[in-house]
């Protein structure tokens, strides 16, 4: 099962206070070596799928995944909307804060995550079933 989403909107404060800039994953986007792992919940233990494409685009980390078993546990909740969260395991390369919040300026991406509630509520699944 393919879908797309986003795993972050930028200029955006999450419900921790951080706020990713644009340009944030440009490094770590061009420095990879094949797809980015797609986690159930951030757990390592749980690979479900990879990431096929991410991007950055004016609105934030756009993602298309596939999730390996069509017929698993997070594949039968994503096609019932009962989870649609997504969210992203990351490194801060370089920030500053201001005021209460953490600006991110360059972050090192390690995995995508479908989650629950993710930190970011406008972080979420768009279409899903997307063809081949």
């Amino acid at each position: 099962m393919k879908f797309a989403g986003y795993a972050a909107l930028f200029d955006t404060a999450d419900a921790a206070g951080d706020i990713i800039r644009r340009g944030a994953f440009a490094a770590t986007l061009s420095r990879r070596n094949g797809p980015v792992p797609l986690f159930w919940q951030h757990r390592p233990d749980q690979r479900i799928g990879w990431v096929r494409e991410a991007r950055e685009d004016r609105r934030g980390l756009q993602v298309i995944a596939q999730i390996d078993n069509p017929r698993g546990r997070a594949a039968a909740m994503l096609a019932a909307r009962t989870v649609d969260g997504l969210s992203f395991g990351y490194r801060a390369r370089r920030h500053h804060r201001k005021g209460k919040n953490r600006l991110l300026d360059e972050v090192e991406l390690f995995e995508v995550s479908l989650v629950s509630h993710p930190l970011q509520h406008g972080a979420r699944v768009h279409m899903i079933g997307i063809p081949e």
